[in-house]
């Protein structure tokens, strides 16, 4: 009997051992946590797979705005069209014309009036300020966001992809610059054979992809 109290013992302990660790956070985590680059100003930071950090936000552009510990004023807000963003104790913010980063900066000083120390971080979630269009014969067309790095096979993937009428070898982007409209081909059977991965160009903003 001593014997078999002493292993029922011992495995009690040990599954009090297993519980007693499992989700549970020690003091060390905090020296895990990450922490703002030299080159970052202190307090305000940007981050997004949207944007880079060199995007200017645009009008009807959604921001994330998260500010640590403070989840009355973290949020998802729209850049209206006249620039600016409503914030809790900020009222409108201009936003666009900014990068992430620099919303970011001018957030976190206007709330030191209010909060300790603030740490904001400013993430671009979806881009609707910058768009390219696609039309002709494709499943879906009209204006898409436009992704950063967005090639053409993107947008045409954005679109739905053809309809049995498309002339998929004859497809082209419409590109308007200094004033001047011109036609870039897009052959995209051979585009996607391989064949001519230079025609799968990457797209600006106001670019329209035509499939006829």
């Amino acid at each position: 009997m001593r014997w078999s109290s002493f292993f029922l013992l011992a495995a009690g302990l040990a599954a009090t051992g297993v519980q007693a660790n499992s989700g549970i956070h020690t003091p060390q985590d905090k020296s895990q946590e990450a922490k703002p680059s030299k080159n970052q100003t202190p307090g305000a930071s940007s981050t997004g797979p949207q944007a880079d950090a060199a995007y200017k936000i645009g009008p009807q552009d959604m921001l994330q705005i998260d500010v640590w510990k403070e989840p009355e004023i973290t949020r998802l807000v729209p850049v209206r069209p006249d620039g600016k963003i409503t914030l809790p104790l900020l009222n409108d913010v201009q936003a666009a014309g900014l990068t992430p980063m620099e919303l970011a900066s001018v957030i976190s000083d206007g709330l030191k009036k209010y909060i300790n120390n603030p740490q904001v971080t400013v993430s671009v979630s979806t881009i609707n300020s910058r768009r390219v269009y696609v039309t002709g014969e494709v499943t879906k067309p009209g204006a898409f966001p436009m992704l950063p790095n967005m090639t053409v096979l993107q947008a045409l993937t954005s679109a739905g992809g053809f309809t049995q009428f498309a002339k998929i070898k004859s497809v082209y982007v419409l590109r308007v610059e200094g004033g001047k409209q011109t036609k870039i081909p897009f052959n995209y059977k051979a585009v996607i054979e391989g064949k001519k991965p230079e025609e799968n160009i990457e797209l600006q903003p106001g670019d329209t992809v035509v499939v006829p």
